[in-house]
């Protein structure tokens, strides 16, 4: 796809929808983290459903990390792999509490020495949370750089690499939640509603669906 395309690409998914953000519910940095880190093979949907109890009285390090694994496991057990992430949740707190003073950094590499976090969950924190140019390559993002032809790679990390370098500045800061978007809503996996698509004519993919 050349830059002409890309920046068109883009201009259209603003035009459609000009402040896109996290469909994950929260209201500090923390509370994101946590939901970040708990929705991990699971929906944003069951995420959200448990961390507003969970957040009502449990939304610091030093509530989580007082609480322990084992009673966070009953807030969050509708949640796939709950108990890992309990773990991986309380124990996230207490390095917070130990080495940042209760806050959640502002830059990758600490991020991710945190258990739970990858490097893309980290690049959804400093996105979302911190407004920092970063993207998040889920597998929604993968199939849709990959099958536009947006930003091809083999894995995430190359993908990422190529979407940092040829998105458009402007657009770069939100591209992220964009694409996250038109993946789990337009360019579906199974089907694609291309019909639907706002961007099918810029689009590379040659098998196309013509209906929904």
């Amino acid at each position: 796809m050349n830059p002409a395309k890309r920046a068109e690409l883009y201009r259209r998914l603003q035009a459609a929808n000009p402040h896109p953000t996290t469909e994950l519910k929260y209201g500090t940095p923390f509370e994101l983290l946590v939901a970040v880190v708990l929705s991990a093979q699971a929906t944003d949907k069951s995420v959200n459903a448990a961390t507003a109890v969970l957040f009502k009285e449990f939304n610091t390090p030093d509530k989580i990390a007082a609480m322990g694994a084992g009673k966070l496991e009953g807030y969050i057990k509708t949640i796939g792999l709950f108990r890992t992430k309990a773990k991986n949740v309380v124990a996230l707190s207490k390095i917070l509490l130990e080495k940042h003073c209760g806050a959640v950094p502002q830059n990758r590499e600490a991020l991710e020495h945190l258990p739970g976090v990858g490097r893309k969950t980290a690049n959804v924190v400093l996105n979302t949370a911190f407004g920092q140019p970063t993207v998040a390559v889920d597998t929604h993002i993968f199939r849709v750089a990959n099958r536009t032809g947006l930003a091809p790679g083999k894995d995430v990390l190359s993908v990422e690499e190529k979407l940092l370098k040829f998105t458009p500045p402007e657009y770069l800061m939100k591209a992220h939640h964009w694409l996250i978007l038109h993946g789990r809503y337009v360019c579906l996996a199974r089907k694609p509603a291309c019909p639907r698509c706002a961007i099918r004519d810029l689009c590379e993919f040659k098998q196309k669906t013509k209906d929904v």
